[in-house]
């Protein structure tokens, strides 16, 4: 099981390590490689990761070129990790693998080194990666698809990488040379898509392999309903801007009555801060990262979620977690979101980007008590439906039996 980080740092991290904790409750021996981080959590297979890089840190416009050809090594094909995952196979030889997100941490040099050993391999998609030089489809705040059709160079010409010409010009490089090499597309048995959207997007690209529409999961008994709610909303996740957190807090100016709590952390998070201060929001409380035994309270008795995303969300793990809380949730109308969150039914959708529509969302949602009190009974419903943990597993055990059996990916 092949993820960049062994913490939950974000949603990508959930599903890797909620997937390795299903397996192994049915059975399985999951062995876990990834990067070593000071957060990671402990592993007898930690010996193998590769070692830790800070590519933000390396590629700054001040560092030097003995920096940038240390980040370029890693990204375009890393010989540590090819030569460790390949010790990891003769150690332990696997039957199968299923990579999360590897990207430049890890490197799909792995790929190579798995497939060379006659180990089938799956992916799930959890972001535009493969697609995107810039992961997200968003380039100076809008969405943005001019690299389509493999025209990489935009994100240089339009420093889509964090304002910064040497982090985009370095994405520019990973996917061209990546896509050169058909590093996925010849390695890659099948791939799994949690929403229809992301798997509709890698079609309209021209992906050719396999790809299968499997919803991510929730530990449902982790998060128990509660069906009475206060007068507050909440926010949690990365904090950067195509999440739509100012739009939010914009929003929160014409909500005085009310409260928002923030919680997570990312580059936006000072901005924030700032921003909060100077516009004297006495109803915005930053949290910065907390704890489960935190958050999920405070999910529970929100009157919702709110996901302002501005980006094509894949398949948002706060909105399945929320709902599990039989907390409804606001959220734009953008990416995988639509098949989570229908529209006055578990929620309520409102136009990316909209301070006053999503406001009016807001309002509606705590002037409004009995349809809250009804969107709050199918939020949990629908999860139940959707996200089982067993059905998800048997789903994916098919995929599994399938190419182990056959040798490649037959719909059953």
């Amino acid at each position: 099981m092949c993820n960049s980080f062994y913490y939950l740092r974000a949603g990508a991290e959930r599903c890797f390590l909620d997937l390795s904790a299903l397996l192994e409750s049915q059975g399985h021996q999951v062995i876990p490689f990834s990067m070593n981080h000071e957060k990671n959590l402990p592993s007898p297979y930690s010996e193998y990761f590769t070692s830790y890089v800070d590519y933000p840190s390396l590629l700054r416009e001040n560092n030097g070129l003995g920096d940038r050809f240390k980040v370029m090594e890693r990204v375009l094909y890393s010989r540590e990790a090819n030569r460790n995952i390949t010790r990891l196979i003769e150690d332990t030889k696997p039957d199968i693998a299923h990579i999360h997100g590897i990207g430049s941490e890890t490197s799909p040099s792995i790929l190579p080194a798995i497939k060379g050993a006659g180990i089938p391999i799956v992916q799930t998609l959890h972001d535009y990666r493969l697609l995107c030089p810039q992961i997200s489809f968003v380039s100076n705040g809008e969405i943005c698809e001019r690299c389509k059709v493999h025209r990489y160079y935009n994100v240089v010409r339009r420093r889509c990488k964090r304002d910064s010409y040497s982090a985009s010009l370095m994405a520019g490089i990973e996917i061209t040379v990546h896509k050169l090499m058909q590093i996925y597309e010849r390695n890659i048995d099948v791939f799994i898509a949690p929403s229809q959207f992301l798997k509709d997007k890698f079609l309209e690209f021209g992906f050719g392999n396999p790809i299968v529409h499997l919803t991510n999961f929730v530990n449902i008994e982790q998060f128990q309903p509660c069906y009475e709610s206060d007068n507050y909303f909440v926010y949690y996740g990365r904090l950067v801007d195509y999440k739509g957190v100012f739009t939010l807090l914009e929003a929160m100016k014409e909500m005085p009555d009310s409260h928002l709590f923030v919680a997570g952390d990312g580059d936006a998070a000072e901005k924030m801060q700032r921003y909060i201060a100077e516009n004297r929001l006495g109803n915005v409380s930053m949290l910065g990262h907390i704890d489960s035994e935190e958050l999920i309270p405070l999910v529970q008795n929100a009157a919702a979620t709110v996901v302002p995303s501005q980006w094509y969300e894949n398949y948002s793990m706060s909105v399945i977690e929320s709902l599990a809380c039989a907390t409804p949730v606001i959220a734009s109308r953008i990416g995988g979101i639509s098949e989570q969150v229908l529209d006055g039914w578990n929620g309520l959708l409102f136009k990316p980007g909209s301070t006053s529509a999503l406001a009016q969302a807001m309002r509606y949602v705590l002037d409004n008590p009995m349809e809250r009190e009804q969107m709050s009974l199918h939020a949990r419903q629908r999860v139940e439906e959707l996200n089982d943990p067993q059905q998800h597993y048997e789903k994916l055990m098919n995929i599994y039996e399938s190419l182990l059996n056959v040798g490649n990916y037959i719909p059953v």
